[in-house]
């Protein structure tokens, strides 16, 4: 049998890393192939037991939905017929044998064989199970995209809806497999922890749980494991390290722990908040037990791999009778449906019994940089988590700071004013009320604005500078035009920013500086060996800036082809985390929206950024008369610690040169 590419949300993906090879023998839901693609990496499991007999792709193949990736020999069939008849020559040969089994333990014996899907249907039955938000790390968050529709198929892990706050986009995997019965949420629907999203006709075996409730047999509990080798799976016995999953970023910081040495942690138990400058990810634990060591701090830099803490696994013998409750998933989706229900329904209780703060008090902690254990607390506490000074990394509240906001309000007689002034004293002070002057109308702005703030006001650091030039592109428009009718014919559309990041590439390789990087000590310029252009793109969400890769070492076709490819990836909301890092220097362009010049800020940490205002005719003196010349303001923002006045102007006198004789760049 083949096991193919299942629904993972996206047109298409590659294939990343082959997780077997010829001959291994595979357990069902063992991975097989890890699919990469620009939203998320996704492991694919096996739909079946048996032998990898050939493996169907390659390392770089891209895959659709549908394409077959390993090819097994399955073992359900042949296994089951063989069991059959060893167990039926076991019977003749031990009827006059007082330790034979009765008949009814030999067939609970051999029902352990089969696979589940195996059940007669006098034994089947079905459920509803409602899927509902999982814990995604913030308060609420809205719902981007559904992915199913109602009468899909859909298999455990099979990603169902798509999930966005302001922090990140979480894809919401099936915690059960079966149909879709309905859906109930509609995109742009918020939505938080616990709240259905579908509801999907699972179906169940009674067989199964017979198998379970027999557990005199040694033979009996050796066919329960072999027949469900997933059972076992999730529960580990010794020392196992919990590792920094992949990220989508090269770096990232630890900003909280959520667990201590002798803690007692369940499998997805969230263990470690890190931090990048794009998202904030909970690490959760891969395996139940007692936290035995941590081995990162807070405010730590963390990479893909590196080791968070060590977990003793829970011990077999108490993972035998976990084994037994979960053998035959699809038969016990009952039971899985009750347990989560608990622990969801208790939630719910306590924030109904325990939440102390009006409803307009808990939306404003939702705008507040906090954790979900942390906003748990503050609402069973009845704190407003913006008089909370925050200690962690981007202004992000602690426990540790509302424990200590707490024990200062109970230590203390009177309201201390003046600690809310101290947070504002590093800031503008608070808004005042504007309900005497007709009152205010309260706006969201989107997650991409704001997500921005904080990278914008780190140009208030900046002493900034910009150095306004024109540049002649007559010549250059003229032969834009005689080529772009070709380029569009191929679907490609030339711009005039194709030829300035062209021009711009070639002129950073003579003047390094304006690529280069202030050092943390102030002392010294960091050069890079390459040159990785910011391309700044309008979207209905705000400015994004998808990176442009070594256009020095591209033709002005690639350059243009590539520009294209950002612009539709951006405005679909298709980048990746590594499609906006690593740029050294930026481009801006006000298109043909209007104006003279502007100042466009410096995008720290890089030194410079140039502007680009609309092309206009103009009269220009060429000794004897005035000729009309298309001109191209440059508005060119430079970082003053690290480049000098007389080097800006001299930067963009060379630019207009280039652009005026694109032939220069032959020379």
């Amino acid at each position: 049998m083949q096991i193919k590419t299942p629904d993972i949300g996206v047109d298409k993906a590659s294939v990343a890393e082959i997780l077997v090879k010829v001959g291994d023998t595979v357990a069902v839901d063992d991975s097989l192939v890890l699919l990469e693609s620009d939203k998320a990496s996704v492991e694919v499991p096996s739909t079946s037991a048996g032998v990898v007999k050939s493996i169907l792709v390659n390392l770089g193949d891209n895959v659709t939905e549908g394409v077959a990736l390993i090819e097994l020999e399955a073992e359900d069939a042949s296994n089951a017929a063989t069991e059959v008849q060893e167990a039926d020559a076991s019977q003749k040969t031990s009827e006059n044998t007082p330790t034979s089994l009765p008949d009814q333990e030999i067939m609970q014996e051999l029902a352990a064989h089969q696979p589940a899907n195996s059940a007669t249907p006098a034994s089947a039955s079905s459920s509803l199970v409602e899927v509902q938000v999982p814990d995604i790390g913030v308060e609420k968050a809205l719902v981007g995209e559904i992915l199913v529709s109602v009468g899909d198929t859909i298999d455990v892990d099979q990603s169902i809806v798509v999930v966005e706050s302001d922090k990140a986009t979480v894809e919401v995997p099936s915690s059960v497999s079966g149909i879709v019965e309905s859906i109930q949420v509609t995109e742009g629907d918020t939505v938080k922890e616990g709240v259905v999203l579908i509801k999907v006709k699972v179906a169940g075996a009674t067989q199964a749980e017979t198998v379970v409730d027999a557990p005199k047999a040694e033979s009996v509990q050796a066919a329960a494991t072999k027949s469900e080798p997933v059972a076992a799976a999730p529960v580990q016995s010794g020392a196992i390290e919990i590792s920094v999953p992949d990220l989508g970023v090269d770096k990232a910081t630890v900003a909280e722990i959520l667990v201590k040495v002798g803690d007692t942690v369940e499998a997805d138990q969230s263990i470690i908040v890190v931090e990048s400058d794009k998202a904030t990810v909970e690490v959760p634990s891969s395996t139940a037990g007692v936290i035995k060591a941590i081995h990162v701090e807070v405010g730590q830099n963390v990479a893909e791999g590196i080791a968070l803490v060590t977990i003793e696994g829970k011990a077999q013998a108490d993972a035998a009778p976990v084994a037994a409750k979960a053998e035959a998933p699809k038969a016990a989706v009952t039971k899985a449906e009750t347990v989560p229900a608990a622990p969801s329904a208790q939630a719910t209780a306590t924030t109904a019994n325990a939440d102390k703060l009006t409803k307009e008090q808990n939306a404003a902690n939702s705008k507040v940089y906090a954790g979900p254990a942390v906003r748990k607390l503050a609402r069973e506490l009845g704190v407003i988590l913006s008089d909370v000074k925050a200690s962690g990394s981007h202004a992000r509240v602690m426990k540790e700071d509302l424990k200590a906001y707490v024990k200062t309000r109970l230590t203390t007689s009177q309201p201390a004013p003046v600690a809310a002034a101290a947070v504002q004293a590093a800031s503008l002070p608070k808004l005042p009320d504007f309900s005497a002057f007709g009152g205010v109308e309260e706006k969201a702005m989107t997650r991409l604005q704001q997500v921005s703030v904080p990278q914008l006001s780190l140009n208030n650091f900046i002493p900034q500078v910009t150095q306004f030039d024109a540049a002649d592109i007559t010549e250059l428009e003229a032969w834009r035009g005689e080529l772009k009718g070709n380029f569009k014919k191929e679907g490609i559309s030339l711009t005039i920013l194709a030829f300035i990041a062209k021009a711009l590439a070639h002129l950073l390789k003579e003047e390094p500086y304006f690529a280069g990087h202030l050092a943390d000590d102030q002392k010294s310029v960091l050069l890079r060996n390459e040159i990785h252009m910011g391309i700044a793109v309008a979207t209905p969400d705000g400015l994004t800036v998808p990176v442009l890769r070594n256009p020095d070492q591209k033709s002005v076709k690639q350059i243009a082809i590539e520009l294209g490819e950002l612009s539709k990836k951006a405005r679909e909301k298709k980048l990746s985390p590594k499609d906006l890092q690593g740029a050294n220097f930026t481009i801006t362009s006000l298109g043909s929206i209007g104006g003279t010049a502007f100042t466009p800020l410096v995008n720290w940490p890089q030194v410079a950024i140039l502007g680009i205002s609309p092309a206009t005719m103009q009269p220009i003196w060429n000794g004897e008369s005035f000729d009309p010349r298309l001109m191209l303001p440059l508005s060119l923002s430079y970082d003053h610690r690290v480049i000098n006045g007389a080097d800006a102007a001299r930067f963009t006198n060379k630019l207009t040169k280039l652009l005026a004789d694109i032939r220069t760049l032959l020379l």
